[in-house]
This record gives structure tokens, sequence and C-alpha cells, in this order.
């Protein structure tokens, strides 16, 4: 049985990612911060009845080079699920980008050193098309970081990934590891076992609850979950999948008003259509972080 390191297991992604590499029969050794992250994920595989007799756990933090070795010796891969991500823009940029850059290299000087075979990396969308304002996108788009709108999660995932390339880039001749970067737009869809975590499924369940009476002008392209889930796993063994930057979203933006509209139409009574003017949006951003985080 192949075995996979699974970074970030507890997370939104990182348990849709945990359910499809053990249906696909692989064994899954999933990194969570501490004990309580664990049963977490132990407690959100018995709600949803899945099996967790392949299912190990280990204790180790993007911000310390502890245990990240032990962590993937034995593994014949990496899907590298973790990344802090907020709407919200934070105090200090480090908070965000020292545990996605230095967090990306402790677990490929890791793999590296272990063996591994290939790592599928989480990225976004937003490490393409962060910096632009019109037009398409291809993966061969990459994010300016030094642009006036960007993010500090735009950043964060940018740099991740470009550190993560200039070290596969960086491998000696006798370096065989192999990576793949996924790259979803906005993620939504069920989360196992019911548990609302993320910030994605945090927007959807205020909406839901009519705890937002306007939505942004914001439209973005989207994907199910799951589908990011199924995406990952493939992305672990196809051959031709080796070197690729793999786009996960649908070609046609949609907007937050539209996902109101598919709720509203759903039966659900939270959801609002009315779309904030931009101006308020940039107005609250002198005083709200998540505002600021959603014009850069």
């Amino acid at each position: 049985m192949q075995q996979v390191l699974l970074t970030g297991i507890s997370g939104y992604i990182g348990l849709h990612c945990a359910r499809e590499l053990l249906a696909a029969g692989f064994a899954v050794r999933g990194t969570v911060r501490n004990a309580a992250k664990q049963q977490e994920v132990l407690d959100s595989f018995a709600t949803a009845s899945l099996d967790t007799a392949n299912l190990t756990f280990h204790i180790a933090d993007l911000m310390s080079d502890d245990g990240w070795q032990d962590a993937a010796t034995g593994c014949d891969y990496v899907m590298h699920t973790a990344s802090p991500f907020a709407i919200a823009n934070p105090k200090s940029e480090e908070e965000m980008l020292a545990p996605a850059v230095d967090g990306t290299l402790r677990v490929m000087r890791a793999a590296q050193a272990t063996g591994v075979r290939r790592i599928v990396l989480t990225s976004s969308i937003v490490a393409m098309m962060g910096s632009m304002k019109t037009g398409t996108f291809t993966p061969d788009d990459w994010t300016d970081v030094t642009a006036k709108d960007v993010s500090t999660y735009m950043k964060s995932k940018t740099l991740a990934e470009r550190a993560a390339w200039d070290f596969v880039g960086g491998q000696g001749a006798d370096a065989s590891i192999e990576m793949v970067t996924i790259h979803p737009g906005g993620v939504f869809g069920p989360p196992l076992a019911g548990n609302i975590s993320g910030q994605s499924l945090a927007v959807i369940d205020q909406m839901l609850r009519g705890k937002q009476p306007v939505v942004p002008n914001v439209a973005i392209p989207m994907v199910d979950v799951r589908d990011v889930a199924l995406l990952h796993v493939q992305a672990l063994t196809k051959s031709e999948a080796a070197g690729h930057r793999i786009i996960a979203a649908d070609d046609t933006p949609r907007s937050f008003a539209d996902v109101a509209q598919v709720l509203k139409d759903a039966g659900y009574k939270g959801p609002s259509t009315r779309i904030a003017p931009d101006f308020l949006i940039r107005l609250m951003a002198l005083f709200d972080r998540e505002a600021k985080g959603m014009l850069g």
C-alpha cells in the first residue's frame, strides 16, 4: 500500500483529500498542529461513517523544523494542502507569509531527504491572476506581488509556490522529486461531516443566516471541493501531470450575487442579492481588515 503524507488534513480541502485518498487505496499520514486537531479529524470521519484503518497522524507545525523528516519517512508521496487562508489582511504580512513560504520549504526539504517521489502542492488561481484587472489567465501567468491591489493572501500563495518550483528546479542531477501544483478558484461545496471550517464556508454560512445584507461586487471562478480533492489524488500518479500547474475552476466567473440567488432559488430565506456599492467597500476598508483584503 502506497503512503501519502497529507499536510493540513484538518482543513476544509484536506479532509476531502483524505477521504479520496483512502477511498483510492492509499494509506494516509496526516499532519496536525496538535492532538486536538487530530481528534477533530477523527470525529469528522466518525460522523461521516468513514473507515480510518489506514489513517495515521503526525504532529508537525509549519513554523518549526521539528518532526517533518520523521513525518515524511516511508511516504511515497506528499500532498501539501496546509497554508494559512484568511480574507482579512493580517496586521503583519509575516503572520501569513512565513508559514506559507517557510512551511512549504520545510515540507519540500523533508520530502527530498526521505526519497518522496512526487509532491502535489495546493496553490490557487490567485497565484496566477491576483494582479490582473481584466482578461484571461493561463498556467504560464504569475501574480505580480509588487502590484498595489495584491492582498497578503495572494502574495502568500504566489511566493510559496515560486519557492517550491525554485526548490524543484534547483535539485541536483541525481534528485528526482516531481511536483504538480493545483490551482483552485473559489472552493465551495459540502463540508465533511457538516463541520463548518474555513473562510469560504464561513461566507456561505453568513449568507444563509441572513447576516450579509449586501454582497461584494466580486466575481471569481469557482469549483466544488470534491472535484478539487479528486484532482489532487489524480495528480499524484498521472505521469503526464508532472511539472504542471493545473487550474481547478469553472471557466466562467460567478459573482457572490449569483451564489446568493442560487441559495434563494433552493428555498433559503437568508441570502441577499443586493450588491454593495464599490465606494462602500472602500470606505469599510479604512476600518476593517477583511474589507481591505477584498480590495487587495
